[in-house]
């Protein structure tokens, strides 16, 4: 697969909402990095950390409007969103949607480095709702 190719299949498995398939595509030493500039290191430490948001908001899904490449570094420009659950339940009140980018390191058809580039806002908004 070309880098582009990788990073289109790493997006469709995001949608599918499996870690196990989505940590395929991901190398031994992969990196997450969120819009905050934390990041997460190592396949197994990110296959545990989708799972738990795929509990967490079990609809997520992202969309690619316009995909650049650069040799190995692809940018993908779209929207992400979903529902928070709430009691095993997903309230309408609860949905979110956003504009956001991603910037990925493709090494030998695997992601090295993810790194998303979105306003969270609207997710923190939901979250101290629930939490007060």
């Amino acid at each position: 697969m070309s880098p582009v190719e990788t990073v289109r299949e790493f997006m469709a498995r995001i949608n599918q909402g499996d870690a196990d398939r989505l940590s395929e595509l991901m190398t031994e030493d992969h990196t997450f990095v969120d819009g905050m500039g934390q990041a997460v290191c190592g396949r197994e430490a990110m296959r545990a950390g989708w799972r738990w948001y795929f509990a967490f908001c079990p609809d997520y899904s992202v969309t690619c409007e316009k995909i650049l490449a650069d040799g190995n570094a692809v940018a993908a420009f779209g929207r992400a969103g979903g529902t928070i659950a709430a009691n095993g339940k997903l309230p309408p009140e609860n949905r979110w949607r956003i504009l956001a980018a991603w910037m990925a390191i493709v090494e030998d058809g695997l992601v090295k480095e993810w790194r998303v580039y979105a306003d969270s806002k609207p997710v923190y908004e939901i979250m101290a709702r629930l939490s007060a």
